[in-house]
């Protein structure tokens, strides 16, 4: 266990010309990650590890025993991604402006415990909406406030490398998460409410472990500089580099399918039993645990925004080789899972790295929160429409149609991001973000 360094690296945004683009010295050794950094990715492990349980069993769980239609688990799995796109804007201002970052992600941390429990008597569709919507919520309320602790807590150049960290040990729980969920199942009876018992509680130590190893002096905002006051949203949404990356965010996230329907494609094509179905999502965590440090440091090195366009390329050959007709083999599911979890790691920290260079120190929250947003409530209206899609023509063309539209949106998102110098004249053009 880690206990984070209460000193804060004092943050210096692209806007300043004595560290914009700047590599690290030849032969200078590269700082430590903080302590900050490692306590909220232990924080992020034992959380992931409850969240995967459930959501390595809740599709069979709606589907196969609650009987739901492709159609209404997209609504509930749009709700479980979608839902905190309400609130994460909420958690980014309070984190800015309220109680400080640590406060707002310790009360989303501590809803969505309290709401593990709450899966074993609701049965019912509405029930079992209102539940996924809270624990949602809480997710909301906590992802903004915690990468802006993590971004002010290490210098600018070394952003990705640390977002790279924090992302492998929350992928270390997702990758025992879904281990926890198949053992629980196979020797458990009524598996499906002993794994949410105990999802509850290792939630619980999250918790506790938020409390007393995150100082809230580590997660405190520094005062406004110069010309950075005025209201939070406002100041974020003026800067030109945050509408394009909101853009790039929305238009992609309108065409990713969420990691359950593309399990369920995966298992139709394998014809997998139920029993081994908890164990995709491992191929995806293992490649995301393999490959988000060093691809959170070649986007400190290339760009990030770069980076992050080719994760989704990764997902588009993902899509891709299910749609195509290779039939039924080992190979094809090891090469969706590594891709799929190759297409996390470039893209989720990267995203918020790169928008952490694009905002103020005292609004880090608020512009946090704007791009997570848009990105959120657009995977929404994806897991709608694919579910929908899914009903009337079938998985495999409702995959294709997904493909063809990720095609478009990279190719979009590409005219988005592309350098514009002016925004920043003191940035080199190679390591733009």
């Amino acid at each position: 266990m880690y206990v984070a360094d209460s000193r804060t690296v004092p943050d210096r945004t692209p806007d300043h010309p004595d560290t914009a683009g700047r590599r690290p010295l030849p032969g200078r050794r590269a700082a430590a990650v903080p302590g900050a950094v490692l306590a909220l990715g232990t924080v992020s492990l034992v959380t992931d590890v409850s969240s995967e349980m459930v959501t390595a069993v809740l599709p069979l769980y709606l589907v196969a025993e609650l009987g739901l239609s492709p159609l209404g688990f997209g609504l509930l799995d749009g709700v479980y991604n979608g839902v905190s796109a309400l609130v994460r804007l909420v958690g980014g201002r309070l984190s800015d402006r309220g109680g400080g970052p640590k406060a707002v992600a310790l009360a989303g941390y501590g809803l969505s415990a309290l709401c593990k429990p709450l899966l074993l008597v609701a049965h019912g569709m509405p029930l079992i909406g209102a539940v996924l919507a809270a624990d949602r919520t809480g997710k909301g309320l906590r992802t903004a406030p915690r990468d802006a602790m993590i971004s002010l807590a290490c210098e600018p150049g070394a952003r990705g490398r640390a977002f790279g960290v924090h992302r492998a040990m929350d992928t270390a729980g997702a990758l025992l998460g879904p281990l926890v969920a198949f053992a629980i199942l196979r020797v458990a009876a009524g598996g499906y409410d002993a794994v949410f018992t105990v999802s509850g509680c290792v939630a619980a130590l999250g918790v506790l472990v938020l409390l007393l190893f995150v100082p809230g002096r580590a997660a405190a905002s520094p005062a406004p500089a110069p010309g950075e006051g005025g209201p939070p949203l406002r100041a974020v949404l003026r800067s030109p580099a945050v509408r394009r990356l909101t853009g790039c965010a929305v238009l992609l996230g309108l065409t990713t399918v969420s990691d359950s329907f593309l399990y369920l494609t995966l298992q139709r094509r394998l014809d997998l039993s139920e029993a081994w179905f908890p164990l995709l999502p491992l191929g995806t965590a293992s490649a995301f645990l393999l490959l988000a440090v060093p691809l959170g440091m070649l986007a400190d090195r290339v760009g990030r925004r770069r980076l992050f366009l080719c994760g989704h390329l990764a997902l588009l050959a993902a899509y891709g080789l299910l749609v195509a007709p290779l039939g039924e083999s080992a190979t094809l599911c090891c090469l969706v899972l590594a891709l799929h979890g190759g297409f996390y790691a470039a893209t989720d920290g990267v995203l918020a790295a790169a928008t952490a260079d694009a905002v103020p120190s005292a609004v880090r929250g608020t512009g946090l929160a704007v791009v997570q947003t848009g990105q959120a409530a657009a995977r929404f209206v994806c897991s709608i429409a694919f579910g929908t899609a899914w009903t009337v023509w079938g998985d495999r063309t409702a995959l294709g149609a997904a493909a063809a539209g990720l095609l478009v949106s990279t190719a979009a998102g590409a005219l988005l991001l592309r350098p514009v110098p002016a925004e920043n004249p003191h940035r080199s053009p190679s390591v733009e973000p």
